[in-house]
């Protein structure tokens, strides 16, 4: 294996819980909800994970049980901005602090527990061509996992009767109402589809990039994702473009602090997340203040106003 191919298949590797991540969480702002919650539900999704494959012994097991924690505390999250209307940056915020703090009970028991990781599947033939095999051909399914949800979310958002239904709603909920849609049906789903997204990211965390549980080990990727759906405009594709992008600052500043850059090594771990804003302060002021997302969004939704 060649350098520039050992940092191609690293950089795919941390981008997937990030692609994932952000994928959901985009459905769920195309329906007008803003959820700051995500990275509580990838921490909550990475603790549940290992801790089911580590009592099961099926990795599988934790796969589904982090999902399932995932859609749990978002099902909390739309208890209170659909149920209660209450303010959903908020609600976003409490999301994540509990989900941080929860995570920490579930996983004290397995605290430095190690466990085989998901094996990759490897594609007969194909898994040999050079360089292209190994990249492509040779993931773990999480991988494919994640470029069958971009391409499945761009199909639901652009080319199906209910995508373009949840997108009203997140443009003008007032008007998908008045039409008879059930607004807060088409959110609650999406909420619940953006959970289980956010809570597969943690599984990967935990069962794939790094098999054993550390507390928050996820390290703010639910804020970086929440960046990269803005990144996006709230387009699927450019979504898996961001995703790529910031997990190849992170592979590539690892490359510098071991190739002996002279530069702080706290700035170098710090560079991803700088260049993350600056890109966003750069899309922002192209747009002259104004990003092109759904005009309902953050906006409590009662029936009766």
């Amino acid at each position: 294996m060649t350098l520039f191919e050992a940092i191609i298949l690293t950089i795919i590797t941390a981008s997937t819980p990030l692609l994932i991540a952000a994928i959901g969480e985009l459905v769920v702002e195309r329906a007008g909800v803003l959820n700051l919650g995500v990275e509580g539900m990838m921490v909550i999704g990475a603790a549940a994970g290992i801790a089911a494959a580590i009592t099961t012994g099926s990795s599988s097991s934790g796969v589904l049980v982090a999902v399932l924690a995932g859609m749990a505390l978002s099902l909390v999250f739309a208890a209170l901005v659909l149920g209660l209307a209450a303010n959903q940056v908020a609600a976003g915020l409490a999301l994540a602090i509990i989900g941080l703090g929860l995570s920490g009970v579930i996983g004290a028991p397995f605290v430095g527990v190690q466990r085989a990781g998901i094996g990759k599947i490897e594609i007969p033939w194909l898994s040999d061509i050079p360089f292209i095999g190994p990249v492509l051909f040779h993931q773990d399914p999480f991988v494919y996992a994640s470029v069958a949800l971009v391409i499945g979310v761009w199909w639901f958002l652009t080319r199906s009767r209910a995508g373009l239904v949840l997108r009203a709603v997140g443009e003008n909920h007032a008007a998908a109402h008045a039409l008879g849609y059930p607004v807060r049906r088409i959110r609650l789903l999406a909420i619940l589809f953006g959970g289980g997204c956010a809570g597969l990211a943690g599984a990967y965390m935990s069962l794939v990039l790094t098999p054993f549980w550390t507390s928050g080990m996820t390290a703010g990727r639910g804020w970086i994702a929440l960046a990269i759906v803005v990144f996006a405009s709230w387009l699927p594709f450019r979504a898996m473009v961001g995703a790529y992008l910031f997990g190849a600052l992170t592979i590539l500043q690892l490359h510098a602090q071991s190739a002996g850059v002279p530069l702080p090594s706290q700035f170098l771990a710090a560079l991803p997340y700088l260049i993350t804003i600056l890109v966003l302060v750069l899309i922002m002021r192209a747009r002259r203040g104004g990003a092109a997302g759904p005009a309902s969004l953050g906006v409590p939704f009662v029936p009766d106003r």
